[in-house]
């Protein structure tokens, strides 16, 4: 059973997604919180496998409630995913930063909904989806500050190249394919590469490789 916490200021968003969750057999809505520090508490208290997570909200919004459940080590088994609208996207990268495993927009459509929360408890970052390269390229431009290459040198070359692909928004089965490997074989570059940074999960990949220069976003 996917457990799951809702954190949304908007009533009829939260009541939306709660029917539609509730309505599967393999997930459950344990809580719901109208803000990123009820979020916070409710998280502590049930320990959900996904955190639906609204990105702006009176009070602690979502990125601070996402920082916070990064953080907290007791919390390591809770995966944020971050619910934004197409005009909050220039906040994105900063909830990845701050330790989002992924994000959706709120129009997506009800099966791609509960796909993505499928896809997001198993661990697999919400990074794959076209709407992702779309968001990244455009919404990461701007100059960040650039990590130490300590990480970057620990990485084999296949390491590197798989974790920029990654960064591209491609799937397994897609770097596979682009590297001329297996599926299982690129999946194992990812996870040694996770290793190795630290990061925990896939889209921490994203943010070290354009904070690291591996990967230059380009302007559109």
């Amino acid at each position: 059973m996917i457990r799951v916490l809702l954190v949304d200021d908007q009533p009829l968003l939260r009541s939306g997604f709660r029917a539609l969750l509730d309505a599967e057999d393999d997930i459950e809505v344990v809580a719901e919180a109208a803000d990123g520090s009820a979020g916070l508490e409710l998280a502590r208290a049930h320990l959900p496998d996904i955190a639906l997570v609204d990105i702006q909200m009176p009070g602690m919004d979502g990125i601070e409630a996402t920082r916070r459940i990064a953080a907290d080590p007791t919390l390591a088994g809770v995966h944020v995913v971050i619910l934004t609208n197409y005009g909050m996207d220039e906040y994105v990268f900063d909830a990845l930063r701050a330790g989002a495993a992924g994000f959706l927009v709120k129009d997506i459509q009800p099966e791609d909904f509960l796909h993505a929360v499928r896809v997001a408890a198993r661990g697999d970052a919400l990074l794959a989806p076209s709407i992702t390269r779309r968001l990244i390229d455009r919404y990461v431009t701007a100059p960040r500050e650039t990590v130490t290459g300590t990480g970057l040198r620990e990485l084999t070359a296949r390491e590197r190249e798989a974790v920029a692909l990654v960064a591209q928004g491609l799937s397994n089965d897609e770097i596979a394919d682009h590297m001329v490997i297996s599926p299982l074989t690129a999946k194992t570059h990812i996870n040694r590469a996770m290793t190795k940074l630290h990061a925990r999960d896939r889209a921490q990949l994203v943010v070290f490789a354009y904070e690291s220069g591996l990967v230059v976003p380009r302007n559109t």
